[in-house]
């Protein structure tokens, strides 16, 4: 719950004049639902995309303050983040409420972005693999193998986000690799090798290269470094597949 109309149109041109030149990375900003049209204006014609931090499942209806997948592509998302860890968290979705959302992303021609997540009680308690796989196996239940390459997975531990904490790049690629595992067991080696995970809990410009190094980490959802432009294009600069 960032930045007015105004401040995501400022950012949104910044941005896009900085990565005017960029074409080795697929750029999205997610501004509130209340700046997507205008950010999508201040995008068009550009190499940075934009989403949606949520949406509702259902395409109508008297659902008061909801907004549906029509509504935000027709603002001019092309993407939608569901199931971010604060959505789970703070406003109880469960994996079903993940599933219906992405399912309806999808169905209304958006790139689900679907996170998923353990806590710190459930690391510690190593449960962080079992914890995935019931949220990826739930979340995506009734996926169809050609429908994966459609979506992105974006990993976040949930202790590491907003802490200052992050996984180091060799966890992050061991669960990276769990999932890309699952992935292929239950829908096909070409489905999971085609489709994105992303990894997000406090990345920075200075722990991107590291973390990109790894085989199955194919990006990053970033947080608290988005905010700022210059440390949100220094993220994308160093992510870059030639700089690593």
């Amino acid at each position: 719950m960032f930045k007015t109309v105004q401040d995501a149109v400022t950012f949104v041109t910044d941005v896009r004049a900085a990565v005017k030149a960029v074409s080795d990375v697929e750029i999205v900003v997610a501004p509130p639902f209340t700046a997507i049209h205008a950010a999508a204006m201040a995008a068009r014609d550009s190499n940075v995309g934009v989403a949606s931090q949520d949406l509702y499942w259902e395409r109508e209806g008297a659902f008061t303050g909801e907004i549906s997948p029509a509504m935000v592509k027709e603002a001019g998302a092309r993407y939608a983040i569901v199931g971010h860890s604060e959505r789970r968290r703070l406003f109880g979705e469960t994996d079903a409420i993940v599933n219906r959302k992405a399912a309806a992303a999808l169905g209304a021609g958006l790139t689900p972005i679907v996170c998923v997540g353990e806590t710190l009680e459930e690391r510690e308690k190593n449960e962080t693999l079992t914890v995935l796989d019931r949220q990826i196996k739930d979340g995506l239940d009734g996926f169809t193998a050609p429908q994966i390459p459609q979506i992105v997975i974006a990993y976040e531990p949930v202790w590491a986000i907003g802490t200052g904490r992050n996984a180091t790049s060799a966890q992050a690629g061991e669960v990276h690799a769990h999932i890309r595992r699952r992935l292929r067991q239950w829908f096909g080696a070409d489905a999971a090798d085609a489709c994105r995970i992303l990894y997000g809990g406090s990345v920075k410009p200075d722990n991107i290269r590291e973390l990109i190094a790894e085989p199955d980490v194919d990006g990053a959802l970033v947080g608290g470094a988005s905010l700022d432009v210059k440390s949100f294009t220094d993220l994308v600069m160093r992510s870059r597949p030639a700089a690593v």
